[in-house]
């Protein structure tokens, strides 16, 4: 990359490769190495503990986090979103998303409200979201409004501890390592509501809610106190089975959770020009996967596609409702889990050691190769979706991908997920060599976790 792409904006970017698409399906976006062991034992046991014991993972240092205050904050962000603030306030979270004047998503992230302070209230997800906020934070302190935020990058983008140290403690023993820990019984906290609790004699923030379709807690609480907890944590879970998740393991554990991490963002629309010019190019992401239009608009997706419209309240004005109404009333697709045909799958795997050109190369456990990994779901030919995040869960054994189809197809049904890029793109992470496959796939439920809980219940 030279000087001049390293500095430049997105638009700048756009306008020296000619369309989005262009820019996008072929800038570098390197494998990003963050400051947690891979594995600690090996990511399919670790993978299998949040199903069948209980597993503690690190996030401290994967997402971005913006602090955000002032009188005029919320209000603000109602502007920018249709998450309703009619009943918001401290001790909760919530899915914070944001769409285009047309009703397309840009991102999500959690937003959680600490307190009316200085910066009682934290933006936590990838920086998709997290930029679009920013910017519009900027604008409104230009124009005299009493908001302001801090930005804390993420530990590859950020020299020095993050403020804020974030466990997560997950599966069907959760409780009981919990029990131990406080020297009782559970609090009782509503899902994505935030207690106040205490552990190794630190006062901790504990987030209500399952990251890996499991019940559990995120607890989390300035960086000095991390060794102290995380201590405390692993100690009262050694009895139980608790083991410590690698970022190979968490990486997958969307793949259950049903949560699409990151959605492609529709912000190449004339109401995003000023933002364009203002986000760097290299915070724009890459795309990934067999998915090739020259329209970008063919990328995007509403809220209801990932399954984002519990979040979606019509009682203010918003940028893009009008639209997004439209959309509410005419919702195309869903969002479903794809699990791959085993015998496919092993044959993308069996072309890498056969004469001949491979298939491309399919990683275990997460097979991504771009920011927005985007594979195309055909049925009899016809395109009838997008696949996103795609990989291997231990436990139950199986590849699974997350994909919006459209509403028609049912669960159960079959559709086929073309695997390998044509034409090839000049990312450095996808093999040149390769050939396009078509994998099979049954289409289930999303999150799988519930779905496959139900099964198993079934079954006996």
């Amino acid at each position: 990359m030279s000087q001049t792409e390293a500095t430049e904006s997105l638009a700048q970017a756009i306008e020296r490769t000619g369309s989005p698409v262009e820019f996008l399906r072929n800038q570098n976006w390197p494998s990003i190495t963050f400051p947690i062991t891979p594995e600690f034992t090996n990511w399919r046991d670790e993978q299998r503990a949040w199903r069948t014991t209980v597993a503690l993972m690190d996030q401290s240092h994967h997402m971005t986090q913006l602090f955000l205050g002032g009188a005029d904050l919320l209000p603000l962000l109602a502007s920018i979103s249709p998450n309703t603030f009619a009943t918001f306030r401290p001790g909760i979270a919530k899915q914070l998303i944001s769409v285009n004047q047309d009703g397309y998503l840009i991102g999500d992230g959690i937003l959680f409200y600490h307190s009316e302070g200085h910066e009682g209230l934290v933006l936590v997800g990838h920086h998709i979201l997290i930029d679009w906020v920013r910017f519009t934070v900027e604008k409104a302190q230009a124009a005299g409004r009493d908001v302001h935020h801090r930005l804390d990058p993420n530990s590859n983008m950020r020299s020095g501890p993050p403020t804020l140290y974030r466990y997560e403690l997950q599966g069907p023993e959760a409780d009981r390592v919990m029990e131990k820990v406080f020297g009782g019984p559970v609090p009782e906290v509503k899902f994505f509501h935030i207690a106040e609790v205490e552990i190794a004699g630190r006062t901790v923030k504990a987030l209500r809610h399952g990251m890996a379709g499991q019940p559990g807690f995120e607890f989390y609480g300035p960086w000095e106190d991390h060794e102290a907890v995380h201590a405390a944590l692993v100690e009262a879970g050694q009895e139980f089975g608790l083991r410590l998740v690698g970022a190979k393991a968490y990486s997958s554990s969307p793949l259950e959770s049903g949560w699409v991490p990151t959605p492609f963002p529709a912000i190449f629309g004339d109401d995003f020009a000023e933002y364009r010019q203002w986000l760097p190019a290299a915070r724009a992401g890459s795309i990934g996967g067999s998915l090739y239009s020259e329209k970008v608009e063919d990328y995007y997706a509403t809220p209801y596609d990932f399954g984002l419209g519990r979040s979606v309240r019509f009682d203010h004005d918003f940028h893009g409702r009008e639209a997004l109404e439209g959309h509410a009333e005419n919702q195309t697709r869903r969002k479903v889990t794809l699990l791959w045909n085993a015998d496919d799958v092993a044959g993308v795997v069996r072309s890498q050691v056969e004469e001949g050109t491979p298939a491309k190369y399919l990683d275990f456990p997460k097979a991504r190769y771009g920011f927005y990994q985007m594979d195309e779901v055909l049925r009899e030919d016809r395109q009838v979706g997008i696949s996103t995040d795609a990989g291997y869960v231990a436990f139950p054994q199986l590849y699974m991908s997350l994909a919006t189809v459209d509403a028609s197809i049912a669960d159960g049904e079959e559709v086929e997920v073309v695997w390998g890029e044509d034409p090839v793109s000049r990312k450095p992470q996808v093999d040149q060599g390769h050939r396009q496959v078509r994998i099979r796939a049954t289409v289930a439920p999303a999150p799988y976790q519930q779905y496959a809980r139900t099964r198993y219940r079934a079954n006996g």
